[in-house]
């Protein structure tokens, strides 16, 4: 898994390949997402992305040489599993977590077996497992608007993938650029307007995968603990804002809706393709600075995380504005002010 050359390029081609083969399959109809009050697309759209970025990386992650990544795989191949059921038939919430708590307990199990520098005993790892199930999760969560968690898969574990390589750890590097390039041959599926969307078989693995892996570059020193939250901070704070919100409202956060703040932005009149392209611009802004805050001294690297502190409340303050006032317009013109005489 040295040569990151093919690794970059095949599992794009495969996996832009199988969901074109896909997409006129039985296995397109049954797996179709019908839209609801709750969707923000309009017609019957399957849910097949998650297959072909699967056969994309299956390649590369058959041969992983590392005892620890290996294991992570098989992780995320049983969550595929789990979640392609999910797809299927719409399995339980009480059926569901539980299947993420046993893959994130088995990467923590992983990691404290092959670390020497686990931090914080029994309290980190209680607490590393409840963050990679809220990544898995999350991304899940994340996964409602045409090429989201495709660009952010793409960027995401590119970055990644590159900060390994200049670690010099080449297994991690390999399969996260594999990630990344299935998930460029998926986008072209999905960029707006989407013709597939990822599903749960393929969200739910890429969200384990992005804590998962980034716990294991972290443990084996790839990378600092803030290196892989940073990278993927554009999901982390707009999905832990939204459950956040939703719980203090006593709502119950795991039904689906239309709260999180890019689902707002196109209720307010954005279209797709505009979200779209903003968020690419801002997951690569939040990807460079990861990249730029490991290479830089403290005093540089705690001024770019609080920077981005800022930029994401002053994005938080930006997007309620705009939701208010379309919500404002839309009251005005359902309620015209009477014209005087």
């Amino acid at each position: 898994m040295r040569d990151l050359g093919w690794t970059a390029f095949v599992p794009a081609l495969i996996a832009f390949a199988v969901i074109a083969a896909l997409r006129g399959s039985a296995w397109a109809a049954r797996l179709a997402d019908r839209p609801n009050e709750r969707s923000l697309h309009d017609q019957p759209t399957p849910r097949i992305g998650g297959l072909g970025i699967a056969a994309g990386v299956a390649p590369f992650a058959w041969f992983a040489s590392e005892p620890a990544i290996a294991a992570l795989l098989a992780c995320a191949l049983f969550l595929m599993a789990v979640s392609l059921a999910d797809d299927l038939s719409s399995l339980p919430i009480d059926v569901r977590l539980p299947a993420h708590t046993c893959a994130a307990l088995v990467t923590v199990l992983v990691a404290s077996s092959a670390s020497v520098n686990w931090p914080c005993g029994w309290s980190g790892a209680a607490f590393a497992v409840v963050a990679i199930v809220w990544a898995t999760n999350l991304y899940n969560f994340m996964d409602g608007a045409d090429g989201l968690a495709g660009g952010m898969g793409l960027i995401g574990f590119a970055t990644l993938g590159l900060a390994a390589a200049q670690a010099g750890q080449g297994e991690l590097a390999a399969i996260s650029i594999a990630l990344a390039s299935a998930c460029a041959g998926f986008l072209p599926h999905n960029f707006p307007p989407a013709r597939v969307f990822m599903g749960d078989c393929g969200a739910i693995p890429l969200g384990f995968l992005a804590g998962a892996l980034g716990l294991h570059g972290t443990l084996s020193g790839a990378w600092p603990a803030w290196f892989a939250p940073l990278v993927f901070s554009p999901f982390v704070v707009d999905a832990t804002l939204t459950l956040a919100r939703r719980i203090a409202r006593r709502e119950p956060f795991w039904r689906a809706h239309r709260d999180h703040g890019y689902q707002r932005l196109v209720l307010a009149g954005w279209s797709k393709r505009r979200l779209a392209a903003t968020s690419y611009a801002l997951m690569l802004a939040a990807a460079a600075s990861a990249l730029v805050a490991r290479a830089s001294g403290e005093r540089e690297r705690c001024a770019i995380i609080f920077a981005w502190l800022a930029v994401y409340a002053l994005l938080v303050a930006a997007v309620g504005w705009r939701t208010r006032r379309s919500a404002q317009a839309a009251g005005e013109e359902s309620h015209p002010t009477p014209r005087k005489l």
